[in-house]
């Protein structure tokens, strides 16, 4: 993975990550300058299946002040993702199965410089899951501050 531009934190507390899969994008020129930009928000995007084919929801890609209005593009419109048949297929059995979304996790150029975003299909966490995985991170940071004082 390359340099990455956006990072869905909320994803990694709200769900448990099953597989992940690298995806591309089918962008605009616009929409490649406003990530480049790092005009990118992946916090309230989801992936949804229309027909055979992955789409990206909701992720915001912000326009540059120099693009012309004619050439703008939707911040939050719909992208779809090029993935493989094989992966397609195995995602859209998990989504079947009781409690199994797909999400986004970041948005990234890859080593020759094409943007990919990394999903993952991911079950819901309950309250009482994030609760511990809270608990575990402040002790985490806990140990850490007396071992650096140590």
């Amino acid at each position: 993975m390359g340099e990455t531009l956006a990072k869905n934190k909320k994803a990694y507390f709200d769900y448990f990550l099953e597989e992940k899969f690298e995806a591309g994008l089918v962008l605009t020129g616009s929409e490649v300058k406003g990530i480049r930009a790092k005009r990118v928000n992946l916090k309230d995007s989801f992936i949804r299946f229309v027909g055979d084919e992955a789409f990206l929801f909701n992720a915001h890609i912000g326009r540059l002040n120099t693009t012309h209005h004619f050439y703008g593009h939707e911040e939050r419109g719909s992208r779809k993702l090029l993935l493989h048949r094989k992966e397609l297929t195995k995602m859209l059995r998990a989504v079947t199965r009781d409690g199994y979304t797909i999400v986004p996790l970041q948005l990234y150029f890859n080593a020759r410089n094409i943007v990919k975003v990394q999903i993952a299909i991911a079950k819901g966490k309950q309250l009482h899951d994030k609760r511990a995985d809270l608990k575990a991170k402040d002790m985490k940071r806990d140990i850490a501050r007396t071992l650096k004082d140590y």
